[in-house]
């Protein structure tokens, strides 16, 4: 079977403010903390009947696998439903849609008093609590988040594996220009390394995560999920500290998406063809050099 090359992400039962600071955040190394959100009381109270309790008919954005179209925007929603219709359809296994960054403080805000925010060092956006809901066998294809944020990602329900590279990573992951994503064809859990050979000069980390474990993910690090139950996450962020990500993170923000969203108007999916051709060959490019330099040795 083609694998990528793939280490394990340190796990640990406890973390301290000093270990944090020193030993993760400052290094921007990703660490998995089990039963992190033990002493909250979400650890015991969130489930999906008591989330549908707490949410009631509010209606919820719901997205899925689609492959990104010009007739939608940056993250534009493919449907909705109220929340307790798709909590019973995704525990009956009858819906492929995500519940992707839905701020739990301002659609659900009593949510917010089952939450602990760690003391780790760092300021917190705590305006900003976002939910992910998915069924067994949801897939979240590659990409880094759009603000660049050091993520706190705590799973609830069920069991989730990840898949994260270092923002090193972009200049070999097949990026998609104008976009926080690569190519949506490619298969990171079978790599074509034939059509994707610069995939091979990542190292990836991998992780599998439980109900209350936290997964810290540096800021700009590409993740891929895959959800192997139903289940739901929290994510906390905390804004990125290195001055290029955080330049980028507001150029993404205020300047890319707008510009992106201009061009899927103006020329519809003639524009998402001519960027994912751009990611392709600007690898396929650097691919035959190396061949070149190769044999030239």
């Amino acid at each position: 079977m083609r694998q990528l090359f793939i280490q394990p992400i340190e796990t640990i039962d406890h973390l301290s403010k000093e270990q944090f600071l020193n030993h993760y955040y400052k290094l921007q190394i990703p660490v998995i903390v089990k039963g992190a959100a033990k002493d909250w009381p979400a650890y015991s109270k969130w489930s999906f009947e008591y989330i549908k309790i707490q949410g009631k008919d509010k209606i919820v954005p719901l997205y899925d696998n689609s492959k990104v179209d010009a007739s939608r925007k940056v993250n534009e929603p493919v449907a909705s439903m109220p929340l307790a219709e798709y909590i019973d359809l995704l525990l009956a296994g009858d819906s492929t849609y995500r519940i992707f960054l839905y701020n739990l403080m301002k659609e659900i805000p009593q949510l917010k008093d089952d939450i602990v925010y760690p003391d780790l060092g760092v300021s917190l956006l705590r305006s900003m609590p976002m939910l992910f809901f998915a069924g067994a066998g949801s897939r979240v294809f590659m990409h880094y988040d759009i603000d660049l944020g050091n993520i706190y990602h705590y799973h609830f329900a069920g069991y989730k594996t990840a898949l994260i590279a270092p923002p090193s990573a972009r200049q070999y992951i097949y990026h998609v220009p104008f976009s926080t994503i690569c190519l949506e064809e490619i298969d990171f859990e079978n790599p074509d390394f034939e059509k994707y050979p610069a995939l091979k000069k990542i190292t990836f980390y991998h992780a599998e995560l439980q109900h209350g474990d936290m997964l810290y993910m540096p800021e700009g690090w590409w993740h891929y999920m895959r959800y192997d139950t139903a289940g739901f996450s929290l994510a906390l962020r905390s804004v990125p500290h290195k001055l290029p990500h955080l330049a980028e993170a507001v150029s993404n923000i205020f300047i890319v998406r707008h510009l992106d969203n201009l061009f899927r108007t103006a020329f519809g999916n003639r524009w998402i063809q001519f960027k994912n051709e751009y990611a392709y060959k600007r690898m396929a490019k650097w691919h035959n050099q190396t061949d070149i330099l190769i044999n030239q040795t």
